[in-house]
């Protein structure tokens, strides 16, 4: 059960606000997933948090939007690898590096939350609603590489080739996210994607093309 803990002055503090919608979507994915979104309440989603209805509707405008914070989840290892970037490094050898490091330290999201996203992100192809969550995932991944490209680029985020080539950059990591969280839920076997410099190259690979070479290459 979660109970909703507040700081000094009666108001709860943006992590601990954070937290508590990340447990309500952790929960609420796992409805979706067992039952559909038609087949899931609000109710039944707070008695699985063990919280009153009242407080989810304070936390999330509506059932559906209570699977945004684990979608995003989706795409937080990747994006947390990127602002990481250096300049002096190829995208290749970076995501090569990264993920290998992840992999001996542990990756910023559980595992857990990243199968919940992968189902959610899934289930998106068949409920719209679900779909407008991953699309809202997608354009913040989209505004964070903006300030990514532009620091590599030496232009601002709002510069137009900036944002085509974050555009492109983020449809890039939607694509693949698509089709590898497809993949594993249909049984296809881990390994196949535990390759860490061909996963690594795939998604550069990727990027480049959308991009028209303007991203993957060390800068000077």
């Amino acid at each position: 059960m979660v109970t909703a803990q507040r700081s000094t002055g009666g108001k709860m503090s943006d992590q601990r606000r954070e937290r508590l919608r990340l447990e309500i979507s952790r929960e609420a994915a796992r409805l979706f997933w067992e039952h559909g979104v038609a087949g899931t309440s609000g109710d039944q989603i707070a008695e699985a948090v063990g919280l009153s209805t009242r407080t989810i509707w304070r936390h999330f405008r509506s059932k559906e939007s209570c699977a945004e914070p684990i979608v995003m989840q989706g795409v937080v290892t990747l994006l947390s690898v990127l602002r990481t970037w250096p300049r002096e490094h190829s995208l290749e050898d970076h995501l090569t590096a990264e993920l290998n490091r992840l992999r001996r330290e542990g990756a910023p999201v559980d595992v857990a939350d990243e199968m919940l996203a992968m189902k959610m992100i899934r289930l998106a192809d068949s409920e719209p609603a679900l779909r407008t969550a991953w699309l809202m995932a997608c354009d913040r991944t989209e505004q964070q590489m903006r300030a990514i490209i532009g620091d590599r680029l030496g232009r601002p985020a709002d510069d137009l080739d900036v944002r085509l080539h974050a555009a492109s950059t983020a449809a890039v990591i939607r694509v693949l996210d698509e089709h590898i969280g497809a993949a594993y839920l249909a049984g296809t076997d881990p390994a196949e994607f535990g390759d860490l410099p061909e996963l690594a190259r795939r998604f550069a690979h990727a990027i480049r093309t959308a991009t028209g070479g303007a991203v993957g290459d060390p800068v000077a």
